[in-house]
């Protein structure tokens, strides 16, 4: 009865779907002959993936016992990509709690396995002097292995792929800094694993023998320094050799800032990569080549991973993102759409013009906006706006775009998250910036009354308390320079793309544009 199942697929759980390993996890069970359901927060962010419609995906989250239970029910393999870190100081509580959740209900369900993916961490070191995002992942894979149901807990260091936060990080103090002053754990050995690696082990770990339950260390061939690495990345890529000088006084803290300031990964991010770093970790087992065979050339050495990650990336074929789960203590609130919302103020700025050119000119136009094409409007305004973001701890602009000419929803974009796609028509930005309230910018692809091209543009702000409130009226007046240009540009850009047929409006108006509105309630 097993093997039959076994060979007509199993059926599958992932959580964090929305994540980086979990967008790249589903395609790859999907191939490997298994059915797949996805338990999501949000689903729409599901929505738009290659693979959405291959799947079953429910809402619901871990820390809910209803919702776990309703997921879980009928499934055979339960894989854990979730985690609660940035959620607060008590992220550790929160990861606990769910950890718990999931694995009772799990056992109710009659799931088989559980699999989990967690951090590798360094042999003789008690937990207490471990990082707290170390010891909060050590943790969760010891509730697991500790619950009635078998569980595989896979523990990495480093992933290196095209998009992974590890591989950005490395590639980005890399390259931008030619001459490097470094913390001293720049000297600290740790075994840095392809991303491809870790897909065929968490893969290969569903149809495991129903008596393992334990965990297992998975590295790449290569045990190197954080020094090593950047050497060998500057080597791949082509670029002069890197001067590294390393000195005592950066703290992981402090180092976190450093790495926020020059790499497009956050501060928030850094910090538990870091930490992370403080420990030699090198693996001390390859058990899981026994029940997932490494096939020849695996697991990818350091170099062959950072030259297929360094494709994926100038190929524009990046599947998914560290930014592609949302931030921690980013705002998720949906826009409001009813028009008389009765949850507080909502300001508004809405500009509308005439486009001299098809609707679909201006959709590529609006599709292709932020990442490297800018935001057509006040370029210096909007870098010191992403320069403060980062001041402060936020994501600032350089988060770029996952595809230069595609978005899907829950795609990052530099400081906005996509949160609406109706393709040749919306496209609505959530704010991930550091505000006091909460923003959304769309975009519209229109006809007009006589047949040609409309091009409208909203930006609306739902202020938290006086200083929101503030910060509007703070900025109103520099709205016509960057709202009203970036309307202007855009309009401008999809007339001049090439091969656009002109559709000047019958009237010959220059079209409307309305400013900042007051408050609606």
């Amino acid at each position: 009865m097993e093997d039959q199942r076994t060979r007509q697929g199993l059926h599958c759980l992932v959580t964090g779907a929305s994540g980086y390993i979990g967008g790249r996890l589903v395609p790859d069970l999907l191939e490997a002959g298994h059915r797949v359901r996805c338990l999501a927060r949000s689903p729409g962010k599901l929505r738009d993936h290659p693979w959405a419609g291959d799947v079953d995906v429910v809402g619901g989250d871990v820390t809910d016992g209803a919702s776990v239970a309703a997921a879980l029910r009928g499934v055979d393999v339960a894989y854990y990509l979730v985690h609660a870190l940035g959620s607060g100081s008590a992220f550790e509580d929160t990861d606990r709690r769910a950890a718990r959740v999931f694995a009772e209900q799990a056992h109710h369900a009659g799931v088989r396995r559980i699999v989990y993916l967690g951090g590798l961490t360094p042999r003789g070191v008690p937990d207490r002097a471990l990082s707290p995002h170390l010891r909060s992942r050590a943790e969760v894979g010891r509730i697991f292995l500790d619950s009635p149901v078998p569980a595989t807990v896979l523990r990495a260091a480093v992933v290196i792929g095209s998009g992974s936060a590890s591989f950005e990080m490395l590639r980005y103090l890399t390259e931008r800094l030619p001459v490097m002053v470094t913390p001293s754990w720049v000297h600290t050995r740790t075994q840095p694993i392809g991303v491809r690696d870790v897909l065929r082990y968490l893969v290969g770990s569903a149809t495991m023998p129903d008596d393992v339950n334990r965990s297992f260390d998975i590295g790449g061939p290569d045990v190197l320094t954080y020094r090593e690495m950047m050497r060998r990345y500057a080597a791949v890529a082509g670029l002069p050799r890197r001067l590294i000088v390393p000195v005592p006084v950066l703290t992981p803290r402090l180092s976190s800032h450093w790495v926020g300031l020059v790499t497009p990964v956050p501060a928030s991010i850094a910090r538990p990569l870091t930490e992370s770093l403080r420990h030699e970790v090198v693996c001390h087992e390859h058990d899981i080549a026994r029940y997932v065979p490494d096939p020849p050339g695996r697991p990818l050495p350091f170099d062959e991973a950072l030259a297929l990650a360094l494709r994926r990336v100038r190929e524009a074929q990046v599947a998914t993102r560290w930014s592609s789960a949302a931030v921690p203590g980013a705002p998720s609130d949906p826009l409001p759409t009813d028009p008389d919302w009765a949850g507080g103020s909502l300001y508004e700025d809405e500009r509308h013009l005439p486009v001299e050119a098809s609707r679909e000119a201006l959709w590529r136009v609006i599709e292709g906006i932020g990442g490297d094409n800018g935001w057509y409007s006040f370029p210096l305004a909007w870098s010191v706006r992403g320069w403060l973001d980062r001041f402060v701890g936020g994501v600032g602009l350089r988060r770029g775009r996952r595809d230069a000419q595609h978005l899907r929803v829950g795609d990052s974009l530099d400081f906005w998250r996509v949160e609406e796609i109706e393709p040749g028509r919306l496209l609505r930005l959530r704010a991930e910036m550091r505000l006091p309230g909460l923003a959304w910018l769309e975009m519209y692809a229109e006809k007009d009354g006589d047949g040609g091209t409309r091009y409208r543009q909203r930006a609306l702000f739902h202020p938290h308390g006086l200083l929101g409130h503030a910060y509007w009226w703070s900025v109103s007046p520099f709205h016509a320079v960057v709202f009203g240009g970036m309307a202007r540009n855009v309009a401008q850009a999809a007339a001049r793309s090439p091969g656009v047929r002109r559709t000047p409006s019958p009237t010959g108006r220059s079209g409307a544009q309305r400013g900042s509105r007051g408050v609606r309630r």
